[in-house]
């Protein structure tokens, strides 16, 4: 028998390892491995949206693969603002209300959690 340490997600297990001569493998019955905990929970982040602006949010986590809008752009409510990237499928982000553009506070390429701010219209 051989003692291991391993690390799975932060939590550090010991393991043994048995060496088995000969060419059969033998079959046994595997132990049940202890649950990882569960990960801490993240402090949301949330951007600051001006008294009577309306912030058009990140409805899941993801990363902002193209900017629709910049600062002073004028748009009508339902216009595409940007795509987001979640999980492979890549999902329109469309304007709420219309207005105008005073804030962009997600950049191209930039990575986003659920709720987090990528516009701000006023």
């Amino acid at each position: 028998m051989k003692k291991y340490s391993v690390k799975v997600n932060g939590t550090v297990y010991e393991v043994e390892v048995e060496e088995i001569s000969g060419s059969a493998p033998v079959a046994s019955k595997p132990e049940p491995v202890p649950a990882a905990p569960a990960a801490a929970p993240v402090p949301e982040k949330k951007a600051e949206t001006p008294a009577g602006g309306i912030a058009v949010k990140a409805p899941m986590p993801g990363t902002i693969l193209k900017m629709n809008v910049k600062v002073g752009d004028k748009i009508e409510k339902n216009s595409l603002v940007c795509i987001l990237e979640a999980m492979k499928m890549e999902n329109e982000i469309f304007a709420p209300e219309a207005g105008t553009v005073i804030a962009v506070n997600a950049a191209q390429g930039a990575t986003v959690a659920s709720g987090d701010a990528i516009v701000t219209l006023g």
